[in-house]
């Protein structure tokens, strides 16, 4: 069976997954991009950009594992990009051009209907205005067997936490401060914070922690 999971999703030292007054110029918010240099900075992200080098210990495997296995990625509005409101005319087709790096079906949660987005390599922008709910059972008829990946941003994530849907969460510790943005734990659930999750894998490498939560499984029944 397909999970749902999220991966090598980067949080600073004070919790922000996002740094504030996203636009077309600061797609994570302003500081936010020192959330991924980690990520861009490993052979498994350069090499499609044409380089043979970067870090290839567990930062990358950890980077290529986030990529393995899946069939449908769900975002929010604000990880496609920094557009509010209706749709324009000419709408705005996301912050990886022509051939987006998914090569799987995407759904987008919005408010604003749309027409799915077809790009090269496989990509489709699926365009949900029915909730979380709805897209996430439109990712499984997608997905097939395949896992489904929360792709972000912050709020999005903290909805799926909050209606208990994540099976696996991969958070990445990053040593800065951002002193303000989008904190992922706030208000993500009623105590703040995720429970019932157990930590199954916390790796330290030179530039970031690593934290890999799973579900943890049901209680057995004692009453029989």
């Amino acid at each position: 069976m397909s999970r749902v999971r999220v991966n090598n999703f980067s949080i600073s030292l004070d919790g922000y997954g996002a740094g504030p007054r996203q636009s077309h110029g600061n797609p994570l918010g302003v500081g936010g991009h020192q959330l991924h240099d980690w990520l861009f900075a490993t052979r498994g992200r350069r090499a499609p950009l044409g380089h043979d080098d970067g870090e290839d210990g567990p930062d990358d495997r950890f980077a290529r594992a986030g990529e393995d296995g899946l069939g449908a990625t769900i975002m929010g509005r604000n990880m496609f990009g920094p557009t509010r409101g209706p749709w324009p005319a000419d709408p705005w087709t996301g912050w990886w051009g022509q051939d987006p790096p998914f090569h799987h079906p995407v759904f987008v949660l919005t408010n604003h209907a749309r027409p799915p987005l077809r790009l090269a390599g496989g990509t489709t922008f699926h365009f949900v205005s029915d909730g979380i709910s709805a897209a996430l059972e439109r990712a499984r008829e997608a997905a097939g067997e395949r896992d489904i990946r929360i792709g972000g941003g912050v709020h999005t994530i903290r909805q799926y936490l909050r209606a208990g849907l994540i099976d696996e969460l991969h958070l990445v510790l990053v040593p800065v401060l951002l002193g303000s943005g989008e904190r992922l734990f706030a208000d993500a659930t009623p105590d703040g914070g995720p429970p019932g999750y157990d930590c199954v894998e916390l790796v330290a490498t030179a530039a970031v922690v690593h934290l890999r939560l799973r579900r943890s499984p049901a209680p057995a029944d004692r009453s029989r």
